[in-house]
């Protein structure tokens, strides 16, 4: 049987609770919206695999973050896309810290995705309607937000709370490698 996972930037919990606060503050304006209940993080891709298979990708996982060096991330912004997402955006620098990141992650990792990420945010709410933009913006206009991003998450998915669930946390070691050898992940 098949599982779906995701691999996410988690920030630190202060962060979470802050963008918990936001949004249910939103919620208390518009109502229920995607992504509501979700906690914050920065998707980096989604997938599905078994059980057994989890246990490579974890190998392969470890492999890739012990040469990735730690970011500073300073998201500084709202922005939306047009399918309806408003979220917090990170300043230039600390997005192209991210994208190299998750370009690594996405280079590297061997596994069959449903959805990759290029373009790192911090999601407050999904699917919105223009109007709900609008409240959004007229909620919250500014922000100032500064973490290590030090290491990547592994969520499974939970079908009876209808979210995703962190299993796994692999921290950057920074440790160069001239080569890095596909073959060493598996």
């Amino acid at each position: 049987m098949q599982n779906r996972y995701s691999i996410v930037i988690s920030p630190p919990d202060t962060i979470i609770v802050l963008v918990k606060l936001m949004k249910e503050q939103l919620a208390e304006e518009i109502g229920w919206f995607h992504s509501k209940n979700s906690l914050a993080h920065i998707t980096i891709n989604e997938f599905m695999t078994t059980e057994i298979e989890i246990e490579s990708i974890k190998k392969q996982l470890t492999a890739i973050c012990d040469t990735l060096e730690p970011a500073t991330v300073h998201l500084n912004s709202f922005d939306t896309y047009p399918n309806g997402a408003f979220f917090i955006a990170p300043d230039e620098n600390s997005k192209n810290e991210l994208k190299k990141i998750i370009k690594q992650i996405h280079q590297l990792l061997r596994v069959k995705t449903l959805f990759k990420n290029n373009e790192p945010h911090l999601s407050i709410g999904r699917q919105l309607k223009p109007d709900e933009i609008s409240a959004a913006y007229r909620l919250f206009t500014e922000v100032d937000i500064n973490f290590l991003c030090n290491s990547v998450s592994l969520r499974c998915f939970d079908p009876n709370k209808k979210q995703f669930k962190i299993t796994d946390t692999f921290e950057f070691k920074n440790n160069p490698s001239p080569t890095f050898v596909q073959g060493t992940l598996f």
